[in-house]
């Protein structure tokens, strides 16, 4: 799938198109299970609503009564052309707002056809637009053609879909420097034999996660024989129980893989009760069982970036734009912490409101990682301008290894505090605004960040 698609169906963002029809709400009354299969048929099916992907064209989406393939009217999707300022791309999905029981079909049908051939960039069902669904299932780089085809995507398993909010979703971009015109009809449910022979799997790999990491498992797909003919329907680790041989290491279940100890466990799946190929080696990361320790400095000699022992300034991100990083707040044994993975270098800044550190004669952080060989600690004064790259930035940055003073250990929290004369080429610190953490440790928490005299 291209990075325009996939940016395209992880928006959470939804831009209404069209309105549903609401139904009554009676208190205390449990409403009947809506078994409904039609999504489009000479009209919305009950309580269908379209809502456009963040980004695409918002009035890609029309009513054709000429262009049909049976009945009255059929759905027309234009497609812009590159630079449209109306939208980069059609897409969006069918939802409905009471969520019906799909459990007793196996399949969603539709016709379509196109104005010229082109491959639609992924089609399917299961996705609500909230962002939260779990059983998306699609068929990527759909062939379509000028002449009218039926398509069936399979339901990798039905049985999940027994409260679903996700209709049809689609999304196409221009191809070969050109907009298209896409028609969908007959959009709907049904339970056909001709769907046979499901060959579940998903991507074999080897995972250091952290303790305490919810895994979703990568590369989720179902190979269908429809009418004698292979479909490989890419779906959601949702649809897929997974299992464990060690639970003290990683428990399995529907859909995830909650990492809980140190060890190595193999991750195997099934879909229903056929078995998946693939597994999955964890060997998870220790984690810290225990807080950083609690500063005991008055509170007036500090300045304090991030601690519960203290008032915090404020810090404008933990994680800028331009670093290569992901930041998390966690909680460790009741304590606030910043937990930084898959690090390479990562920016915290306050350029908003820099701190006067002048009359400041340390730096402290507290940091736990779990393995590696150096981190490093850059701070950044901006000078009086208050602007980098200004011509009056002062910096310095410090690598800590295990020959280093203090040295930097492994599996336990390393308490820095760090005279600010060592940062020798920050020469001013009128105006310190930036921090900078590097190094090979992957992972890393971080406590207690402030500056003291």
């Amino acid at each position: 799938m291209s990075t325009r698609v996939t940016r395209v169906l992880a928006a959470l963002v939804a831009v209404l198109a069209f309105t549903a029809t609401g139904c009554a709400k009676h208190t205390g009354i449990t409403a009947p299970t809506i078994k409904d299969p039609v999504v489009y048929a000479d009209g919305f099916g009950a309580n269908v609503d379209f809502q456009a992907f963040m980004g695409s064209k918002l009035d890609a989406l029309s009513i054709d009564s000429t262009t049909v393939h049976s009945g009255s009217s059929a759905i027309k999707i234009v497609v812009p052309a590159p630079g449209d300022p109306s939208g980069g791309y059609a897409g969006g999905a069918f939802t409905v707002n009471r969520a019906r029981d799909l459990s007793t079909y196996n399949c969603l049908t539709f016709w379509a056809k196109s104005n010229r051939p082109i491959a639609i960039d992924v089609v399917g069902l299961g996705n609500d637009n909230t962002g939260t669904s779990k059983y998306e299932a699609r068929i990527n780089a759909l062939q379509v053609t000028s002449t009218w085809q039926r398509f069936v995507i399979p339901i990798p398993l039905a049985s999940r879909l027994s409260d679903e909010k996700g209709m049809f979703f689609f999304a196409e971009g221009p191809e070969s420097g050109a907009g298209s015109t896409i028609w969908f009809d007959e959009i709907q449910y049904e339970f056909s034999t001709l769907i046979t022979d499901p060959r579940p799997s998903f991507t074999s790999q080897s995972l250091t996660p952290d303790v305490g990491e919810e895994l979703h498992v990568p590369g989720t797909q179902v190979v269908f024989a429809v009418n004698g003919v292979d479909v490989t329907v890419g779906c959601m680790s949702g649809y897929f129980t997974f299992v464990s041989t060690a639970d003290t290491v990683a428990t399995g279940g529907e859909g995830a893989v909650h990492v809980v100890g140190l060890g190595t466990a193999t991750i195997t799946g099934l879909l229903g009760n056929i078995p998946a190929s693939g597994s999955i080696t964890v060997n998870p990361n220790p984690a810290p069982l225990t807080a950083a320790p609690t500063p005991s400095r008055a509170a007036a000699d500090v300045i304090s970036l991030f601690s519960n022992a203290y008032t915090n300034r404020t810090v404008d991100t933990w994680s800028a734009s331009w670093d290569v990083a992901d930041v998390a707040d966690v909680q460790i044994a009741g304590n606030a912490a910043k937990k930084y993975s898959n690090l390479v270098y990562a920016g915290i800044e306050f350029t908003a409101n820099p701190i006067d550190a002048t009359a400041m004669t340390h730096f402290h952080a507290d940091v736990w990682a779990p393995s590696g060989n150096v981190f490093r600690i850059k701070l950044v004064d901006f000078g009086a301008n208050g602007i980098y790259g200004g011509g009056d930035d002062r910096e310095h940055e410090l690598t800590f290894n295990n020959a280093s003073t203090p040295p930097l250990q492994f599996g336990s929290w390393t308490s820095f505090d760090i005279p600010l004369s060592d940062f020798s080429g920050m020469t001013t610190r009128g105006h310190v605004a930036q921090m900078i953490i590097s190094g090979d440790v992957g992972t890393v928490y971080l406590d207690n960040i402030y500056f003291h005299k």
